[in-house]
């Protein structure tokens, strides 16, 4: 596949739309013929087939509606250079639509020139955007073209002729729908419908006795409404001027039923051209109507499955997202779990070690504090030197401590009261390390202030009895 560059690419693809030719390289080639002009390429193949289009309506020689039958695309091939697929019982004929959204001072188009039914206006609006032109909604045109025409412009159009078919003929007629024929055949698509085409023609001497005596008549009236989407329009119109190009309309009163097709086409499945009484209107409309039952009828089941397999589809969608967010739910709440029993456990284990470095921590300080007192009680009984012997000048002394255990030791009577205390604590009897030396009768208490005194000068010599009185 040759690159023609990305503005080359656009404009081949916005030729393809317009015309819809769908060889690429044919549509390259004219391109390039033309100098990559799209104007005039689009003129140029517009021009061949309006030509093609005249003289075939200028040769033929049988009736319009005869029942003869030609498959036409947008290039103006026969049905020998591109076989189409026929519907059973239908005699179809592939129509190329007029490029209705365009208005005709934009110099691109001028008679019937093919659109799909496929091309929406979103791709037309961005296919016009990338080459420059206007957009519906207004912005720098890259030359005196007319902008896009909006939607309302042909909705405008089809209401207009239904308000003057109604005040010209009455309000018992087809219900046409007062929008667009791309709108009003992609209605007839949804509802499986096929679409009758009335294009009026006021001027025309036939018209007025065919409106008021067929067209209005209550059977085909009944008819066309339960069984067709109808849409009107005038030719006098820029709409209903196209589609009588489009469909090639010679004689009027001029009636049609056509339905959606692929490839950019719609199937034209009957014309009705000159008048019709209104048996024959429904002899005619019956017939078209049976034949297409069996596509409609395809049509709507595949549309009916299709939807089913969507519905299908949305619902196990739903269902696998429903599951798999209650999975994600437990895997989220079996994460939290194991995450909050992980914290527990290393809490735990944070305690744990704190508790037991504190019970280290206590043991190795009653060991330290076992030792400093095992040191203070032989500093002090070094400090007290040797238990004297028995004589006058020693006093006997008696200590009675809290848990009923008695000590006795012989002092010298010179020494003082501290040597009393540093006794006691040179014992391993009491754990308190306050205390006082207390004796009963007379009640006295050797405290701080009697430290410095002998035993002879406190009153405890020859002998004394003291106990110990721990300090609260």
């Amino acid at each position: 596949m040759v690159d023609f560059g990305a503005d080359s690419n656009d404009k081949l693809a916005y030729f393809q739309a317009v015309t819809g030719l769908e060889d690429r390289d044919l549509c390259a080639e004219i391109l390039a013929a033309h100098g990559w002009d799209l104007e005039l390429a689009v003129s140029a193949i517009t021009s061949t087939s309006s030509s093609a289009g005249v003289s075939g309506a200028a040769g033929s020689s049988g009736p319009p509606n005869s029942g003869e039958r030609r498959d036409v695309d947008a290039s103006g091939r026969e049905p020998g250079d591109m076989p189409v697929a026929q519907s059973p019982g239908v005699a179809w004929k592939l129509i190329t639509l007029p490029f209705t959204v365009i208005s005709g001072s934009l110099g691109l188009i001028s008679g019937a020139v093919g659109l799909g039914f496929w091309v929406a206006g979103g791709v037309l609006n961005y296919s016009m955007s990338m080459l420059g032109r206007r957009s519906p909604s207004g912005g720098a045109a890259g030359d005196d073209s007319s902008p896009l025409t909006s939607i309302s412009a042909v909705a405008s159009e089809a209401l207009d002729f239904v308000a003057a078919f109604e005040r010209e003929y009455g309000s018992s007629h087809p219900g046409f729908v007062t929008e667009g024929f791309m709108d009003a055949l992609q209605r007839s698509r949804q509802s499986f419908k096929l679409l009758f085409v009335y294009l009026h023609s006021p001027d025309h001497p036939d018209t007025p006795a065919f409106c008021g005596g067929s067209l209005c008549s209550d059977p085909v009236v009944a008819f066309i409404n339960e069984n067709l989407v109808s849409w009107g329009g005038s030719i006098r119109a820029s709409e209903g001027f196209k589609m009588s190009n489009s469909l090639k309309a010679s004689r009027f009163p001029f009636c049609a039923v056509v339905m959606a097709a692929s490839n950019q086409r719609i199937a034209l499945l009957q014309q009705i051209e000159g008048p019709r009484s209104p048996e024959q209107m429904l002899t005619i409309l019956q017939k078209v109507v049976e034949d297409s039952a069996p596509v409609l009828v395809a049509a709507r089941l595949e549309a009916e499955e299709r939807q089913s397999n969507m519905r299908l589809r949305e619902e196990q969608d739903a269902a696998y997202r429903a599951a798999l967010e209650a999975d994600q739910a437990r895997e989220r709440q079996r994460k939290e779990e194991q995450e909050r029993l992980e914290r527990e456990a290393v809490e735990a284990e944070r305690k744990r070690k704190e508790e037991e470095e504190a019970q280290e921590r206590a043991v190795r300080e009653a060991a330290e504090k076992e030792a400093t007192l095992a040191r203070r009680r032989q500093e002090k009984a070094m400090s007290l030197g040797v238990e004297p012997d028995k004589g006058p000048n020693v006093t006997q002394v008696l200590v009675r401590f809290p848990t009923g255990e008695r000590k006795e030791r012989r002092f010298h009577s010179t020494v003082t009261v501290q040597s009393l205390y540093e006794f006691v604590d040179s014992l391993d009897c009491l754990k308190a390390e306050k205390y006082s030396l207390v004796s009963n009768f007379p009640r006295v208490v050797y405290g701080p202030e009697k430290l410095p005194l002998s035993l002879k000068d406190a009153g405890l010599h020859p002998q004394a009895s003291l106990f110990v009185e721990v300090d609260l």
